[in-house]
């Protein structure tokens, strides 16, 4: 399967709510709802906010992408994704990320 890194690192085609979304599947989209509220103490989210193209790629976008800090500061550097900046293995907004999803920095690292 072809990776389609979002700018932070992580791989949106393996995201539950890009894969709801390409495949219109209502199921998935409840099951991702459920897991992202206690994932992420998000008791709001229901199954019609799953709806994800993914972070770089033309379409709906989830509703947190237009608040996320590291998509915003890489739109506000003209970057594709965090690869492109000198501070991707120091920098303050990835290293929560990082610290949970290695593979994150793994991904960013094969795009140079």
């Amino acid at each position: 399967m072809e990776k389609l890194i979002a700018c932070c690192g992580l791989d949106c085609a393996t995201c539950d709510a890009r894969i709801a979304t390409i495949s219109d599947d209502d199921e998935l989209r409840s099951q991702t709802a459920e897991k992202w509220k206690v994932q992420h103490k998000a008791q709001g989210i229901t199954p019609e906010m799953i709806n994800c193209t993914g972070c770089r790629e033309a379409g709906v976008k989830f509703g947190h992408c237009s608040q996320c800090e590291i998509r915003n500061c890489v739109k506000s550097n003209g970057f594709k994704t965090c690869a492109d900046c000198d501070k991707l293995e120091t920098c303050s907004l990835l290293e929560n990320l990082h610290q949970y999803v290695p593979e994150a920095l793994a991904n960013l690292k094969s795009l140079n």
